[in-house]
């Protein structure tokens, strides 16, 4: 006979099982939710071609110096420029690609001519920008992604700082970036001036580009994905702070910045390719657009068309990379 205690037992078992299918309804909605959250916070702009597609998938990165985000002191400059063009490629096989275009390279503008690939996006923003890289690839860009000065400095906050390396003591009055020669953990502010900092940097553009390869770098490197699932709130405060001055492709969602945030981990990883193409002449004044970086005529479509292919041995390629 089973007496009082066998109906005790049951309500027991049935709370018990009441309670784990609550944790594990509450342990797949956070994630679930956060998504859908992240997501909504987004912002979207047209801008893709609709050029077809190729082998592999490929992103624009750029980042904009506008000065409506307060992540760069008003100096009464009006609309945005693009200070960092990264193109991100993981083709179907071999390593994946990480290359600075430097702002000042000189290409063909659809519609506007030859120029300096900065100008693209000030004449057309993210469209005539995807359109030109496009022409001079030959990589159909399958996502692209902007984020302003100020997320660069919230995201750096948010992680709580990140390591950063240079070799030289720097005192530059536009960035006002002041370094003393060596590593240093940097706050928000200190990792904005350091990727912007371009005049005292004796490789210029080609300096700059890989110092904003090494933010983000480190910030990724900080990003503890076992981590952050203990710890909802810094979930929170990461992704607010990364998508504050985010702007993305109109189809782009949470999960291809997720991707996209794996690829370019990969590329700064041993089996990955990072640098810039083959560089000609940093100093070519074809006339009328001032000073231009040249990519070598030559070289360069076979090495795009080797970053498509993934046959391009993983290192540092390209220009003083």
């Amino acid at each position: 006979m089973a007496g009082p205690a066998a109906p005790r037992r049951r309500r027991r078992l049935r709370w018990t099982l009441v309670v784990v299918a609550l944790v594990l309804v509450l342990m797949l909605a956070w994630p679930i939710g956060l998504v859908m959250w992240a997501d909504g916070k987004i912002q979207r702009t047209e801008a893709l071609s609709g050029a077809p597609g190729t082998v592999g998938t490929t992103y624009l990165l750029t980042g904009s110096d506008s000065r409506k985000d307060g992540g760069v002191k008003d100096d009464g400059t009006t609309g945005e420029r693009s200070d960092t063009i990264l193109l991100l490629h993981v083709p179907e096989s071999g390593p994946t690609a990480l290359i600075s275009l430097p702002r000042d390279t000189y290409v063909e503008i659809p519609g506007h001519g030859p120029g300096k690939i900065n100008a693209a996006f000030a004449y057309g923003g993210a469209p005539l920008l995807v359109k030109t890289v496009e022409k001079f690839t030959g990589l159909t860009v399958d996502h692209y992604a902007q984020i302003g000065m100020a997320g660069v400095k919230d995201v750096v906050d948010a992680v709580g700082g990140v390591r950063l390396c240079y070799d030289d003591d720097v005192n530059d009055r536009d960035s006002h970036l002041k370094w003393k020669a060596g590593c240093h953990v940097a706050d928000g502010t200190v990792a904005l001036q350091f990727a912007r900092m371009r005049k005292a940097d004796p490789q210029g553009d080609i300096g700059r580009a890989k110092r904003q390869r090494q933010v983000v770098g480190a910030v990724l490197g900080k990003v503890d994905p076992k981590s952050l699932v203990l710890h909802p709130s810094q979930q929170v405060s990461l992704i607010t702070a990364a998508t504050g001055s985010l702007t993305v492709d109109e189809s782009a969602g949470v999960l291809d910045l997720g991707r996209l945030a794996l690829a370019f981990k990969a590329a700064n990883g041993k089996d990955g390719i990072t640098g810039t193409p083959p560089i000609a002449d940093l100093d070519y004044r074809p006339g009328g657009v001032g000073s231009t970086v040249l990519l070598d005529p030559e070289e360069t479509p076979t090495f795009f068309r080797q970053i498509r292919d993934g046959t391009l041995p993983p290192g540092k390629v390209g220009g003083l990379d």
